[in-house]
Parts: C-alpha cells; structure tokens; sequence
C-alpha cells in the first residue's frame, strides 16, 4: 500500500452540508447546557433506534461512570476481561471490585454459565460487552439477574443500530452504554449516550451529568460535567442521516472478507450470531498458528510491513493489566478462553469507505 490503511476511519459528512448547522450555533452563541440541537439528537435517537429515552453524553467513558452511579452500584460487579479498557477503569473510578469470568468463544462475549459461580454477597451488578456488536445472551443474563436481584448495564459501544429479535440490542438490561467516539460506526468525533428506560431513571441520569443540578439554586447530587456539547450534536444530527448508506457499504466489505477468507487453513471468522442484524462494527480474524503456519503477532506485523494496519482487539486482557492483576478473579487460569481469544485475534480495516481493491489486498497478503 502507498498510504497507511488503518483498522478504522472516522466517516464524516461533506463539510458543506455540517456548515449550516454550525451557522446556526453562532447565531445563537448556545454552545452548550442542553442546547437545542443536544434535545433534538436525544429525540431523533430514540426514535432511530427505537428506545425510550436516550441522555447524551460528552464521551462514552463518562457515560460508564455515570451509569453505576445513577443506579448506586456498590461493592462487586461481574464483568469480562475482554473488551476495551473503559470497561472496567469505570468501576474503579467507582470504587468497585471488577470480578472477570471467562466469555464464549463464538462470540467472545460473556459465558452466562460462568457467571452464577462468581456471584457473592457483595455482587450488586453484571456488567457484560456486546463485544464486536454482536449480542450477549441477554435472555439468560436477565434471568440470573432476576433471581439474585441484580442490576445489568450493558457497555453496548459497539452496538449502535444493532438489533437483536426485532428491537435493538439496547433495549436489553437496565442501562445501556453508546459511544459514539471517532472509531465507531457512528461518531459525534467524541461522544456517548445512556439508554434507559423509564422517566425517572433519565432525570437522575440527565442531573448527574450535569453537576447535579435540578435548577438554578438545587442541587441533588454529587454529579460532574459530562454533557455533550452542541457542535457533537449537530454533527450527530447530520451523521444520522447517512447512517443506513454507511452501514450498507460496511456490510459489502464484510461479505467480501467473509466469502474470500473460506478456505484459508487456520483463519477462520466469528460465527453470525441468529436473529441479529449486525452493524459490521469489525471484522474480527482468528489465527491458528499450527493451522496456518504462522502466528497472530507474525501475521499482525507482516500486515503492518504492507501499510496494514489491524488491531488486536482485545489484547492483552483487561485483566493482564497491572492495576487488576492483584484481583482473584484476573488468575489466567480462571480465563482459558479469553487467553486464548485475545492471543488469536486481528481486526482487520473496515469502514464505508475502504475500496474492494484494498480489500482484495489484504485478503491476498493474508492467502499468501
């Protein structure tokens, strides 16, 4: 390749068609505090992805950490070591004790079976990842939420326009998570949501993001400033726009990966999970090294010698950190298959974007 190709690339309107909006923010010298274009991409969300009620947010981190405050997460919550750091760092920030168990290997979410074993007097919530966008087995998680009475906060940054049955794949648990950061599907440049689900629940959300302030003079709770400010949402309300065209030529990159990599020894793909309409938010690989005759790490820096630049999503695991390496439940012998997940994965470039030339590029260097 004569340029870098990365694993991602932000897709953004053309410029003349952000401008109007940004005109519009200069008139009105609102910037920020719940502006009129953050209320209309709160509405206009909601109703795209068909949920109740949507709180924006300036990242999808300080979303994490808002969320288990706004439902009083104490004390432990089980949760997976593969997944992006964010994750768990929202915990700490809490002063909760992550406890990890081990994720299935179709695909690569949290294992259900595992996670009663991990559930003590201290547990107060399931943290789980749609990992890849692809859904947890919600149904059972719900149903060991119910019998131990447990909170589930579902970190579905993967997951935007994702559905699962039917709805979407937010509409699981008793929060949900968005990030719209630069690398997802769909991007604000920074930004983040919280999906609830009943009206009470959002008023407490929308006041901890906001210092805690109910009016001028009130405040009732100890929040922060993680509002999402008028530039992001005006971006988002044009972003929307092209969403379903962008997801469409996501899915042609990932059929031509799916159908082109059949038949290579030791590189196989995540299973397609039923009933699911994906958002093609990565294309994750497997390598077997015996099968393949070279190892993830050796196929990953040849990659990069052609410009190729994949990641390794999710390795090491979170828990291989050294912040939580101390905890009981980061012994690798408690993970197996997370281990062996995030030794074999790449994700390879997708994004609306990437020409089938480049694509039949890296299929090629992969064949070779």
């Amino acid at each position: 390749m004569d340029r870098p190709i990365y694993v991602t690339k932000p897709s953004l309107p053309d410029l003349q068609e952000f401008i109007p909006y940004l005109e519009q923010i200069w008139e009105s010298g609102i910037l920020t505090n719940n502006g009129p274009f953050h209320q209309q991409l709160e509405k206009e969300l909601a109703e795209f992805l068909g949920v109740p009620y949507v709180s924006l947010f300036a990242n999808g981190t300080l979303a994490l950490v808002t969320a288990l405050q706004a439902l009083r997460i104490t004390g432990e919550v089980i949760t997976t070591p593969f997944s992006f750091v964010a994750t768990t760092h929202s915990l700490w920030w809490n002063n909760i004790k992550p406890v990890f168990v081990d994720i299935e290997p179709e695909f690569c979410n949290i294992n259900p079976d595992k996670i009663e074993a991990a559930i003590t007097s201290k547990t107060t919530a399931i943290m789980p990842v749609h990992v890849y966008g692809n859904p947890c087995r919600v149904e059972r998680i719900k149903e060991i939420a119910d019998t131990y009475g447990l909170r589930v906060i579902y970190d579905a940054a993967h997951t935007f326009g994702a559905r699962y049955n039917g709805q979407s794949i937010c509409s699981y648990g008793d929060l949900s998570i968005l990030s719209f950061h630069a690398t997802k599907v769909f991007n604000t440049l920074e930004g983040g949501a919280i999906i609830s689900h009943d009206e009470a629940t959002k008023k407490r959300v929308d006041n901890l993001k906001n210092f805690g302030f109910v009016n001028e003079t009130t405040v009732v709770a100890p929040g922060i400033n993680s509002k999402m400010n008028e530039v992001q949402a005006a971006l988002g309300l044009v972003q929307l726009k092209h969403h379903p065209e962008n997801i469409e030529k996501r899915k042609a990159v990932a059929e031509m990966y799916r159908q082109s990599l059949k038949g290579i020894s030791g590189i196989s793909c995540l299973s397609e999970p039923e009933k699911t309409e994906p958002n093609y938010a990565y294309f994750p690989i497997l390598v077997d090294e015996h099968l393949y005759g070279m190892s993830r790490d050796e196929l990953y820096e040849k990659l990069r010698k052609n410009n190729i630049y994949g990641r390794r999503y999710f390795y090491p695991l979170i828990s291989e950190f050294s912040m939580y390496k101390g905890i009981d439940s980061a012994e690798p012998a408690n993970l197996p298959v997370a281990r062996k997940m995030a030794e074999r994965v790449i994700c390879l470039p997708i994004y609306p974007e990437l020409s089938k030339d480049i694509v039949k590029s890296i299929i090629n260097i992969i064949r070779k």
